[in-house]
């Protein structure tokens, strides 16, 4: 073994860790286990924790280096454990004078970061889809926030940037790419915005077959996004939003910038301009202030929107944020009401899976015998196939977590 990244979180920590993995390499590592952790919730950070004490019982002689979110919004913790060798921050991570320097504790200043480097990732190991990362950081401060402490300002590769990572990753046979960042609905090139990448994308690398996005801010989503969801077939139907809530006064405590009508109102227009399109997301159970009534306007948006899959989040206070300091719920009724959520979703899903029975989709293998729809929908096979193979099924049936291929 040489270097082995395990990956927490994200999607673009997954895109980094190609990064880490080729810089560390490169530096001389050897023998050593990095720990790109994520620091979105307090029980992701546990997690990671418990991974690094796990590994250092199975692997006493490895080096252990800890980077990522977590490890930048807090390094201390982690300095501290006496399993972990190194502590690197989230740009020491992609500098390939970090992995040579011998200071114990290299974290800096991410708040001083302006730029993002392309970096030429050539391959995502152990992924049919290929993740680009198009912009890094966050401008805003949601009161339940850290991650802007983890990865700084919001700033923008260029598009030619952005094309030419495509183009290297198209030519290495992925044909879905992802788009991916903090705040990617933030994206800026001078004047030009996620919609105008999306486009020149499209048109400069035909070999792209399918270009999805993630996690979007749907305040923030401008004209030119909406023209190509509309109008470029190659852009999938299947959006993930930041919704956090159904309430307007939770929503405002959170210090979000959209509203529950607002959120709607998107759905229903993108629904309009492209009918295939699915939604999920991201909704908080529990946040501090939270009435019943309140979390029962959450439970609603599901319909409201039309989302067909969630990602819940029971509410954990992270320290240092606004949301900290507010009143706080008991985690009883956090627990719960994360269950009524995930329950909602679980029919949601379901049926949206009943709609789907009967259809012919166009589907890309993956694997361990999974392919996936153009809505993002995952598919059981009858059989393996090899990763990266578009075929046209019809679905047979489901069992309410995926379809079934006749």
């Amino acid at each position: 073994m040489t270097v082995d990244v395990r990956t927490f979180g994200c999607r673009l920590n997954i895109a980094e860790s190609e990064v880490i993995k080729r810089e560390a390499q490169a530096a001389g590592i050897t023998d050593a286990v990095v720990f790109n952790t994520c620091a979105v919730t307090a029980e992701a950070v546990k997690q990671a924790r418990q991974s690094i004490r796990r590994t250092r019982r199975e692997k006493p002689d490895t080096t252990i280096i800890v980077t990522g979110c977590a490890a930048q919004a807090d390094s201390a913790p982690f300095a501290a454990m006496p399993e972990v060798n190194r502590v690197l921050g989230n740009e020491e991570k992609l500098s390939a004078a970090a992995w040579r320097g011998e200071e114990r504790v290299a974290v800096g200043d991410i708040m001083a970061s302006t730029h993002i480097k392309a970096h030429g990732v050539d391959h995502i190991d152990g992924h049919t889809r290929a993740f680009v990362q198009v912009q890094n950081g966050c401008d805003h401060r949601c009161t339940f926030c850290i991650i802007p402490f983890g990865r700084g300002n919001s700033r923008s590769l260029s598009i030619d940037d952005v094309v030419a990572q495509a183009r290297r990753l198209t030519v290495n046979g992925y044909r879905e790419i992802v788009l991916t960042g903090v705040d990617i609905t933030s994206y800026r090139d001078g004047d030009l915005k996620l919609g105008a990448l999306v486009k020149r994308l499209l048109r400069a690398v035909p070999e792209i077959a399918r270009l999805r996005l993630s996690s979007i801010d749907s305040v923030e989503a401008d004209a030119d996004l909406l023209d190509a969801l509309a109008n470029e077939p190659r852009l999938m139907p299947h959006l993930h939003l930041s919704l956090q809530a159904g309430d307007d006064m939770i929503l405002k405590r959170m210090k979000r910038r959209h509203s529950r009508a607002e959120a709607i109102a998107f759905c229903n227009e993108v629904r309009r301009l492209r009918p295939d399109v699915v939604f999920g997301a991201d909704i908080i159970a529990g946040f501090p202030t939270e009435t019943e009534a309140m979390f029962q306007r959450s439970l609603d948006l599901v319909d409201d929107c039309g989302l067909t899959q969630l990602h819940v989040f029971p509410f954990s206070p992270r320290p240092g944020t606004p949301a900290s300091r507010m009143p706080q719920l008991d985690r009883a009724v956090i627990k719960e009401r994360a269950q009524r959520l995930r329950d909602r979703g679980e029919a949601a899903l379901r049926g949206h899976l009943d709609a789907q029975v009967g259809a012919t989709h166009r589907v890309l293998t993956e694997r361990g015998g999974i392919a996936r729809t153009e809505q993002f929908t995952p598919v059981r096979l009858n059989s393996p196939l090899a990763p990266g193979l578009f075929l046209d099924l019809t679905m047979a049936s489901h069992d309410g977590r995926q379809l079934l291929a006749a």
